[in-house]
């Protein structure tokens, strides 16, 4: 099992987050990579918007550190960033970092302490590493293939709940802003927003909500390193129609959405969700 890359990663991942603290609720630039126009701290139904897609010089400052850091230590790993510039090299090397500097941008430009840095290597398209960091709330979730999921060095697992009728599903603070998951509500015990979706998949790994539901498309950095905390706490990650993804693809972007937790309950909401549709 690469120890090593994980040791490497969950250090890359704290002095990132000590790089973003040191924006979060001070001065820092902001732009609409929808746009090319130059785009201040929006609120309210502007910020929660499906076309307002922010980031900020610290993201930009946390991206820069990770590449700096984890490409030196490891140069034989492909490299895939939301922040970095794609280069089809990653499609050809047997392994490659899948890194979001920030993820949960909206909430960190709101103040709200839920976003997270996330790294995961892949290995032949299956995360094998994973470090999770929300500085924020200084908790750090880490896992390598094989060998569980941790939360600030304690093991962690997926909640065990088997009805959905008693089942916690955390969303998309923008998902459930929209409506998008209100036809979901009737069929669980409690419906709340959460954001960052790296961050709500750890969350569920530790067992602090049964269920992530999204409906809208991901991108591979998004998910890739809650994917296997989810899976090393005994729960899986699938996309709406029930496929496990293999990441590493040319096209990053995962249509459809995805479901995580354990598996009687995720093939319960996979079904709650198709007749929704």
């Amino acid at each position: 099992m690469p120890r090593e890359e994980l040791t490497a990663a969950t250090a890359a991942a704290r002095e990132a987050g000590s790089l973003i603290l040191q924006y979060y609720g001070g001065a820092y630039d902001v732009r609409n990579k929808n746009s090319d126009a130059a785009k201040g701290k929006l609120t309210g139904d502007a910020l929660r918007s499906a076309d307002y897609d922010p980031v900020t010089s610290a993201d930009d400052a946390a991206d820069a550190h990770l590449g700096e850091v984890l490409r030196s230590a490891f140069p034989q790993h492909g490299w895939l960033s939301e922040e970095t510039a794609d280069s089809p090299e990653r499609l050809s090397a047997p392994s490659v970092w899948i890194v979001d500097p920030i993820d949960g941008t909206k909430e960190f430009l709101e103040g709200i302490p839920e976003f997270a840095v996330s790294i995961a290597l892949v290995e032949n398209g299956e995360p094998t590493v994973a470090a999770l960091y929300n500085p924020a709330a200084d908790e750090m979730y880490s896992a390598v293939k094989g060998g569980g999921t941790f939360l600030n060095g304690q093991r962690v697992f997926c909640s065990e709940t088997q009805q959905l009728s008693e089942a916690s599903l955390i969303v998309s603070r923008s998902e459930k802003a929209r409506g998008e998951v209100d036809a979901l509500e009737p069929s669980l015990k409690q419906v709340r927003p959460v954001g960052s979706v790296a961050y709500k998949l750890a969350v569920v790994a530790a067992g602090g909500a049964d269920l992530n539901v999204s409906v809208q498309p991901k991108n591979e950095w998004d998910v890739c390193g809650g994917d296997l905390l989810v899976r090393e706490a005994g729960g899986h990650m699938v996309d709406l129609e029930g496929q496990v993804r293999q990441y590493n693809q040319a096209d990053p972007l995962i249509n459809g959405g995805l479901a995580a937790g354990n598996q009687h309950l995720t093939s319960a909401i996979l079904d709650a969700v198709r007749r929704t549709r």
